[in-house]
């Protein structure tokens, strides 16, 4: 007991960075061994062992995710005035979809400045592509739209669509839109009727959200507390499978993807929250790091939701109603680090296979990828599948689409976390200007 209160004692950001540096190192000296004295496949068999311990971190977070959209955004958008959800919810749309639209425009421009492959010759990627290119029929196999049209009409199904498949699927875009159409309806009875018995009804409803969200909370410090656990196993096997392996070819396509989105959290996010809130900007991303470094590991907008709305309440303050309705939103629309992913893959195919960007180009890959982040889903290497929508939009075939994503897969892992980081901070973001330009901050900022 005493070695379970000493950890406990120790602050959770201090736990996981310690388990993801463990992790990593431990992992590291697998792989530099597999290599080394040839036990690949030993080593790989060991790991089997040892990766339930990480899998089951990921999935205690889906296993909460989903009664957490469907509680917070119901108690969130019935309990708000409609006059002020609709007020502050147009501002929440409008925030992310600018967002990503600075962000896809920032991503090209780097990407364009980057080049990635430029002078590359396709050969000397053979290997690689050889190496992830197995992989590339699951992903190609699945249900990604392939085109604009079929993007926008894949939207409006997933909205609308049975809220108990939805449910049991994860399916978040229907989840989202039954969840407020829901928590709309009780709010409307309560503002069209003057009946004190209907409004006692109304408001048991209501409680009875809250109450569950409650409850889950104390399910989310269980899992919050396995977490460091949980990280130190999921990188070790990461990094014990790829090694260096995962870095060393990619580095223009690394550093162009982590510049722009660390350009994005640490200067463009500041300026927005320094504009809009008036508040020492860099306070409230040290407010937020808990759930940057939870989404940097899981790699899953969704899986870090009860870490977003944790320290969006406590440490910011922010109205639990709006947190409830902006940050579920957010982590299934709000894509900017995918929009800053996206164009730097395109400009390597453009290289690779010769094919020339013109402006108008560049604006239809904007829009597509602005559209097309949205049905990413907050899920782990969701942005693999929008990569066959977006390189279809510069002329490529299935052939050389399939080339573009066997390379993408093999830096995914780290990519997808700068990404995810990305996407999260900018939910959290967006929620505290608006609570602040909305009046519906309870408090000051409080770093824990």
């Amino acid at each position: 007991m005493s070695l379970l209160k000493a950890y406990l004692r120790v602050s959770l950001v201090t736990r996981i960075v310690a388990g993801f540096l463990l992790g990593a190192a431990i992992g590291g000296i697998l792989w530099y061994v597999s290599v080394t004295y040839g036990m690949k496949d030993e080593i790989q068999r060991t790991m089997r062992y040892f990766s339930p311990f990480g899998s089951v971190f990921i999935n205690m977070l889906k296993m909460i995710v989903v009664p957490i959209v469907f509680f917070s955004l119901v108690g969130g958008s019935a309990a708000l005035p409609l006059r002020k959800l609709g007020k502050a919810g147009g501002k929440v749309l409008g925030w992310y979809f600018a967002t990503m639209c600075v962000a896809a425009v920032l991503g090209i421009t780097l990407a364009r400045w980057v080049n990635p492959g430029s002078g590359a010759s396709l050969e000397g990627w053979k290997d690689l592509v050889q190496q992830f290119g197995a992989q590339v029929q699951s992903v190609s196999s699945s249900s990604a739209p392939q085109s604009l049209v079929d993007i926008l009409e894949k939207l409006l199904l997933n909205f609308f669509q049975n809220p108990f498949s939805a449910l049991s699927q994860g399916d978040f875009l229907g989840i989202i839109a039954f969840a407020i159409l829901f928590g709309i309806s009780i709010r409307l009875v309560i503002e069209s009727t003057e009946d004190v018995k209907v409004h006692a009804k109304m408001q048991t409803v209501i409680d009875f959200f809250d109450a569950c969200m409650l409850a889950i909370n104390k399910i989310v410090d269980f899992v919050m507390n396995y977490s460091p656990i949980g990280v130190f196993f999921l990188s070790m096997v990461i990094f014990s499978v790829y090694g260096p392996i995962i870095i060393g070819p990619y580095v223009t396509v690394l550093f162009g993807v982590a510049a722009g989105i660390l350009a994005l959290i640490f200067i463009a996010y500041p300026i927005l929250i320094a504009l809009a809130a008036r508040k020492n900007p860099y306070k409230v991303i040290m407010a937020i790091r808990e759930a940057m470094l939870m989404a940097f590991v899981t790699r899953s907008s969704a899986a870090t939701l009860p870490v977003s709305i944790r320290v969006s309440e406590d440490n910011l303050k922010v109205n639990r109603e709006l947190a409830s309705f902006s940050l579920p939103l957010g982590a299934t629309i709000n894509m900017d680090g995918v929009c800053i992913h996206l164009p730097m893959f395109t400009i390597l195919a453009a290289n690779m296979f010769g094919i020339h960007l013109s402006f108008g180009d560049m604006a239809l890959m904007t829009i597509t990828t602005v559209l097309a982040a949205v049905g990413t889903g907050g899920v782990p290497g969701g942005s693999l599948m929008l990569l066959f929508i977006i390189l279809g939009t510069i002329g490529l075939d299935p052939s050389q689409i399939a080339v573009i994503v066997a390379l993408a897969i093999g830096i995914n892992p780290i990519l997808d976390m700068f990404e995810t980081m990305c996407n999260v901070t900018g939910d959290i973001v967006c929620t505290y200007s608006v609570a602040t330009l909305e009046g519906l901050v309870d408090g000051e900022i409080e770093d824990r």
